[in-house]
């Protein structure tokens, strides 16, 4: 019996080794050699582009208009509406203006090249805008004094 036992487990273990793998045919590969393409030169970055100034603001309706000083007179000499003489200090700069029959105010602001708002402004005590000046009114030259 021991002879069918051997033989049973030689039956059995010879059944358990692994059966050769076979080799796969052999492969044959071909190789293309391409040459690798050269990539163009990048351009350079755009510069950036101009920053534009900022726009001017947006007037202001009803603003004030700017009071702009005008500087000293001048006496471009006697006109009609403006013959009186005028007061120069001890430097030789205008300094005052007596009106005289026959002067008006816009005729005197003309005389001295200075605007007729400016002189108004330097001369507070002239009333209705310069409408009403009477003989012996005394009308400030000097821009830098008021009234």
């Amino acid at each position: 019996m021991r002879a069918g036992v051997v033989a049973a487990a030689a039956l059995l273990i010879s059944g358990c080794v692994a059966a050769p793998i076979p080799t796969p045919p052999p492969v044959t590969l071909t190789a293309t050699v391409t040459a690798t393409p050269t990539p163009a030169p990048a351009p350079p970055p755009a510069p950036p582009p101009a920053a534009e100034p900022a726009p001017p603001p947006e007037p202001v309706p009803n603003a004030p208009a700017p009071e702009v000083e005008w500087g000293p007179a001048y006496d471009t000499g006697s006109r009609p509406g403006a013959t009186g003489t005028p007061v120069f200090d001890g430097a030789g700069v205008l300094a005052s203006y007596t009106v005289v029959e026959g002067d008006s105010f816009f005729d005197i602001a003309q005389r001295f090249e200075l605007p007729q708002q400016q002189l108004l402004r330097m001369n507070p005590q002239i009333h209705d805008f310069g409408e009403t000046v009477y003989i012996g009114d005394v009308i400030n030259l000097d821009w830098t004094k008021t009234g």
